[in-house]
């Protein structure tokens, strides 16, 4: 049995530049989140183009690997197609973490440093490690993995949908089996930030659905972002059992 939530808000800023989707079909599940950049709100195209454009190849398709490696080089080709053809679309780019749930195996891949969380049996195993300058000096040694959310640059992005590439440069990760409990958090920046792994194990622990756990998860956003300028937020919560 598989059950989901989508939450997407502008918090508080004029714009939502995050999208966010899911597809069903039969037994298979496809979830998509994206956060866009760029300015003259093209920001908002490149999430959206990359989310439709992942969609439609699992819609076609269906789950695993080949299909995710082909959803990250179908947005890429829309993106960059978007930027010749609008002169003011030509700086927009987007991050994209992808989440396929199969009746036996489950995948997921990303791009920037929008994330995935993965729990079983309501514990954190693992997560997405992001494409930017605060998670490179982690990787050096340079700084703490806590200290990621308060980098000055933190924003700084190694790796966006939206730039000629010539190898791709998403992240597969090997695929898991379904088995026990197995939760799945997808999240934008603007919602990691503020809240932590910790809080997020704690919420889960004591939802009785996804929506439970993403509104719980929701809450503790909100309160920690009040008085900061706080960005986008969005989160996709999945249940397999």
């Amino acid at each position: 049995m598989v059950s989901y939530h989508l939450i997407s808000c502008d918090g508080g800023r004029e714009n939502n530049e995050d999208y966010v989707g899911m597809y069903q079909n039969g037994q298979a599940y496809c979830f998509a989140l994206a956060d866009g950049l760029g300015g003259h709100g093209k920001g908002e195209e490149a999430s959206r183009l990359a989310v439709e454009s992942a969609i439609q190849a699992f819609a076609m398709d269906g789950p695993g690997e080949e299909t995710l490696a082909a959803s990250f080089d179908g947005a890429q080709k829309a993106i960059l197609e978007g930027q010749r053809e609008d002169y003011h679309a030509r700086d927009m780019k987007t991050t994209l973490v992808l989440l396929h749930v199969g009746e036996e195996k489950i995948w997921w891949g990303h791009i920037g440093d929008s994330r995935l969380y993965y729990f079983r049996n309501r514990k954190l195993m693992a997560r997405t490690l992001d494409h930017s300058v605060p998670q490179m000096l982690v990787a050096a040694g340079q700084l703490k993995e806590k200290q990621i959310r308060n980098h000055p640059d933190r924003n700084r992005l190694l790796r966006v949908l939206g730039v000629d590439w010539d190898s791709p440069k998403y992240q597969l990760e090997a695929p898991k089996d379904r088995s026990g409990q197995q939760a799945f958090l997808l999240c934008s920046d603007g919602f990691w930030e503020l809240i932590d792994e910790k809080k997020m194990q704690s919420c889960l622990k004591k939802a009785g659905s996804p929506r439970e756990w993403a509104e719980m998860m929701a809450e503790i956003v909100e309160k920690n972002g009040q008085g900061k300028n706080m960005d986008n937020y969005s989160a996709i919560t999945v249940w397999a059992e």
